[in-house]
C-alpha cells in the first residue's frame, strides 16, 4: 500500500467512525423525540414488546453475523476496489456521490424483489409484523434475510469497484435513514421534504397492512426512485404490521419466516365454519 493510499484509508476510516456515533446520536434522539411526542399513539405493552423484540433481534443477529463472519461486505470492497465500473475515477466527490446513487438504487431493487418474490418476502414480511411503528422497527430484520442482502450487496460492490470506506459511509448513512423514517414522528414541511428523501410518512404507508398499500415506497434514501418506477403512494394507513403474522418475542419471530401466509390460510379453511 503506497502512501497516498494509507492517508486515503485512514481519512475515510476516521470518516466512517464519524458518520456511525451520529447515527447511533440519531438513533436515541429519534427515540427521545418519539416518546415524548409520538406521531400515533401505541399501547404502552405493544410499544414495550416491540422495542425488547427489536433490539433483541438487532443484538442476535449481530452476534450470528459475527460468527459467520459477514462483515465481507467490507472485505469484497478492498479486494475489488480496482475493478468494476467506477473504479477508473478519481476518488472524489463526483465518485462517492455516483456510488450513493448506484448503491440506493440497488437497495431499492433489492426491497422491490424482497416483496415481490415469496422466497424472499418470508424472511422480509419479519420487518413488517411490527405492530408499534418506531425507530427500533429499524432493528427488526430477520438473519437470513440480512445474510441474502449482504451477498447481494457484495455482488453490487464488485460491480461498482469503490474504496471500502466509501461502501461503509454509504452504508451508514442508509442506516440513518432506516432510524429516521422509521421513527413515530411528524417531521415539520414533511410533504416537500419527501419530494426528495423518504420521510416517516412515505415510510409508514410501506407499513400498512394492507398488501396493496405496503407494495410500496421501497426506497430507503432518495425518493427519486419511488417516482421513476411508479411506486410511490402517498396516503395515511388505517392500520400497521400484519393481520396473519405477528410475533411477542424474538424466538417467535425468528420463527415466523418458516410459515408462510398462504400455509396459515390454508389451515384457517380448514376451521369449520358456523351456519350463518
Amino acid at each position: 500500500m503506497n502512501e497516498t493510499e494509507l492517508v486515503t484509508n485512514n481519512g475515510g476510516a476516521v470518516f466512517t467512525q464519524i458518520l456511525f456515533g451520529l447515527a447511533i446520536v440519531a438513533f436515541f434522539f429519534l427515540l427521545a423525540v418519539e416518546k415524548k411526542k409520538p406521531y400515533r399513539q401505541f399501547s404502552a405493552e405493544n410499544y414495550k414488546t416491540s422495542f425488547v423484540t427489536n433490539t433483541t433481534a438487532f443484538v442476535v443477529n449481530n452476534v450470528i453475523l459475527s460468527l459467520l463472519r459477514a462483515s465481507s461486505l467490507f472485505f469484497v470492497a478492498q479486494q475489488f476496489s480496482s475493478y468494476g465500473l467506477l473504479s477508473n475515477l478519481d476518488e472524489g466527490i463526483i465518485k462517492w456521490l455516483l456510488a450513493f446513487a448506484l448503491f440506493d438504487l440497488a437497495i431499492y431493487a433489492w426491497h422491490r424483489a424482497s416483496h415481490k418474490y415469496e422466497w424472499l418476502w418470508r424472511f422480509h414480511k419479519i420487518h413488517h409484523c411490527d405492530k408499534s411503528f418506531n425507530v427500533s422497527t429499524g432493528f427488526r430484520f430477520h438473519v437470513f434475510d440480512l445474510l441474502l442482502e449482504i451477498v447481494y450487496k457484495c455482488a453490487f460492490v464488485i460491480f461498482i469497484g469503490v474504496n471500502a470506506y466509501v461502501v461503509l459511509s454509504i452504508e451508514i448513512i442508509e442506516l440513518f435513514f432506516i432510524f429516521f423514517h422509521h421513527a413515530n414522528i411528524e417531521v415539520p414541511n414533511e410533504d416537500k421534504i419527501s419530494q426528495f428523501i423518504i420521510t416517516p410518512a412515505l415510510h409508514r404507508t410501506h407499513h400498512s397492512t394492507l398488501r396493496s398499500e405496503h407494495d410500496s415506497n421501497y426506497g430507503i434514501v432518495l425518493a427519486i426512485w419511488d417516482k421513476m418506477f411508479k411506486t410511490r403512494k402517498e396516503l395515511v394507513p388505517e392500520n400497521l404490521g400484519l393481520d396473519l403474522v405477528e410475533a411477542e418475542n424474538f424466538v417467535q419471530l425468528f420463527s415466523l419466516a418458516f410459515i408462510t401466509e398462504r400455509k396459515i390460510m390454508q389451515l384457517l379453511s380448514w376451521i369449520p365454519k358456523g351456519k350463518k
